[in-house]
């Protein structure tokens, strides 16, 4: 049995980032977490460009990248550096590299990260049904709120109309000028 690489998910979660809207993680993070060189991971997958497709992984532009440059300020500094941009691997992308690269650490770091891919996922669409129903809430209680604005209007017309009443006699025991 492989053993067991302990890397914590919210590391790996840490270095998904998302770019031209896809969830994505960059070639040097992947290499670190590998343990291979950059320069070999970007080798293979160069070697085997028919296995990535532009939907599993892309070269970043220079602006894009400037863009995370400027985001995030845990990067590598010998990476911000670099005169090439980095690769960008989407989740598909991360599951072909376990192909690849020929390693037992490759296999199980890549078990991990589609993991917390998976986790990621779940959490956003758990989110968008709790928005989703927050929306509903908020259509409800803007109709209460014009309901209730409503009998307002209404109590103020009637009060309205009781100061343009005529004053009654009164009636009783007691006379009108006590």
């Amino acid at each position: 049995m492989l053993e067991q690489i302990l890397i914590s998910d919210n590391n790996i979660q840490n270095k998904i980032f998302l770019i031209r809207n896809q969830k994505v993680m960059l070639d040097f993070d992947l290499a670190a977490l590998y343990e291979v060189e950059t320069r070999t991971l970007k080798q293979s997958v160069k070697r085997n460009s028919i296995r990535f497709p532009e939907d599993f992984m892309f070269q970043l532009t220079k602006s894009e990248w400037s863009e995370v440059i400027t985001n995030c300020d845990n990067l590598p500094q010998n990476v911000k550096f670099s005169p090439t941009t980095p690769y960008a691997f989407t989740e598909q992308g991360v599951a072909m590299l376990s192909s690849i690269l020929n390693s037992d650490r490759a296999i199980i770091v890549n078990i991990q990260i589609i993991r917390v891919f998976t986790r990621v996922r779940q959490f956003l669409y758990d989110n968008a049904e709790l928005r989703i129903e927050i929306e509903h809430i908020k259509k409800r209680l803007a109709n209460q709120d014009k309901s209730i604005e409503l009998v307002f209007q209404y109590l103020d017309e009637l009060l309205d109309k009781k100061d343009n009443l005529n004053p009654r006699k009164r009636i009783g025991y007691k006379p009108d000028n006590l």
